[in-house]
């Protein structure tokens, strides 16, 4: 199974949980335990008795995750010349595993107890796996952030040690983002055990630091912290990419590939064979997986939800002085929540009907835009053209593209509040 569904599993059983308790008031602590066995079941199997772990340094090594061709290789088979992938997605998913977990455990421990030692077994994972995330050894850098580029990168351990950094422009390093959960003073006041641990772990950590590139917890004054792989200045860097309408963001969300490799593919050649990777903002041009999809350029909507609500927790944690330019060089700075709602409005224009009446998911088709009979028939496409929002691959992916429907309504409730018209 691969490590992103394990992390959206745990993220999603928390949002029904979440949901139902706001709309009907209740918390059904039955449901959320049952998912948390089967959930624990996963973690226990697939990271630590099936994980690909070389060197026992809590970096993920190989394996299916979900993005089928965005890398140079085909991530599902051994590497040539007997190197290992060292994956910034698949430790950056585990580690959004492990928070997901953290605060499911926290939120049963508020009729259990025993919970809260569960909870502190997810906040050390988390602690070691960020760590190895910017670890160093023998003077040099085996970080999957990269200092002067400004962002996480898949690398390569070859034989004999040498290792070196897959510079693709991709949500590979996008995914870190996902791992953030704010605790609140309050919050911690109901669990003294835990927040006991967790205090020793930040005093420890402070002695330890030298091994990590930056810091995992900012505190607030009132005593809040971030549990996150990326400071203040890390999300400043990261996101100058992603609000770059040269780079990720495009008219219908964020691309899954930067649009600055359509004039700088990645190419790397071994054993006299050609690896490469283009902007391809529709279709593929790979057999990889059978070619039937593609992540390097189209729009992806469980991705870009996923960028929604990260920066949405963020904005929680930093509030609304933190302030981002967006898009990139616009000289128009928008808080983490603005930005999030902008990412929305962009999503939307994929079904909108634009002064034509021609929705551009639908790329032209005049029956599908214009036929009494079909016209306001939607199709869950699997994903979008980049810059056309044409819809591609299968046209029935209900399971996430459905999402837009409750982009669409956040977006619409947004507009209808302030009076202005969005899209």
């Amino acid at each position: 199974m691969a490590y992103g569904r394990l992390a959206v599993h745990a993220w999603a059983s928390l949002q029904v949980y979440k949901t139902e308790g706001r709309l009907f008031g209740r918390y059904d602590n039955v449901f959320l335990e049952r998912v948390f066995q089967k959930l624990l079941l996963n973690f226990t199997w697939q990271v630590w008795v099936n994980r690909k772990d070389m060197d026992g340094n809590n970096i993920f090594e190989g394996g299916f995750l979900g993005l089928d061709n965005i890398g140079l290789f085909n991530r599902s088979e051994p590497l040539p010349n007997g190197a290992v992938l060292r994956q910034a997605d698949g430790t950056s998913w585990m580690a959004f595993y492990c928070l997901c977990m953290l605060h499911i455990a926290l939120e049963l421990a508020k009729e259990n107890p025993v919970y809260e030692d569960i909870s502190s077994k997810f906040l050390e994972h988390f602690f070691h796996i960020s760590d190895a995330m910017t670890y160093k050894s023998d003077g040099e850098e085996l970080s999957l952030w990269d200092s002067v580029d400004k962002f996480f990168y898949d690398s390569i351990s070859w034989p004999g040690g040498h290792t070196q950094r897959l510079k693709t422009r991709s949500l590979v390093g996008l995914i870190p983002l996902f791992s953030n959960l704010s605790l609140d003073p309050e919050y911690l006041e109901l669990f003294p055990g835990f927040t006991r641990r967790f205090n020793w772990l930040i005093d420890y950590r402070k002695r330890t630091q030298s091994q990590c590139v930056f810091k995992k917890e900012d505190t607030k004054e009132n005593g809040a912290f971030l549990l996150a792989l990326v400071d203040q200045t890390m999300l400043r860097d990261i996101l100058k990419r992603v609000l770059d309408e040269n780079e990720f963001l495009s008219p219908f969300g964020i691309r899954s590939l930067s649009k600055y490799h359509k004039e700088n593919p990645l190419i790397m050649w071994m054993n006299g064979q050609e690896f490469r990777v283009d902007y391809l903002p529709a279709e593929s041009d790979s057999g990889m997986f059978g070619g039937n999809s593609n992540w390097r350029g189209p729009i992806w909507l469980p991705t870009n939800y996923l960028i929604v609500t990260a920066l949405r927790r963020f904005n929680y944690f930093y509030g609304e002085d933190f302030k981002v330019e967006c898009p990139t060089g616009s000289g128009i700075m928008k808080n983490l929540l603005e930005i999030a709602e902008d990412i929305e409005v962009r999503l939307t224009r994929l079904v909108q009907r634009n002064a034509e009446g021609k929705r551009p998911a639908n790329g032209g088709d005049n029956k599908a835009d214009l036929d009494p009979h079909f016209k306001d028939l939607v199709l869950f496409y699997e994903y979008f053209d980049a810059e056309t929002g044409k819809g591609l691959g299968a046209s029935h992916q209900t399971g996430w593209t459905g999402l837009l429907a409750m982009v669409l309504q956040q977006v619409g409730d947004k507009c209808a509040l302030s009076g202005k018209e969005c899209g």
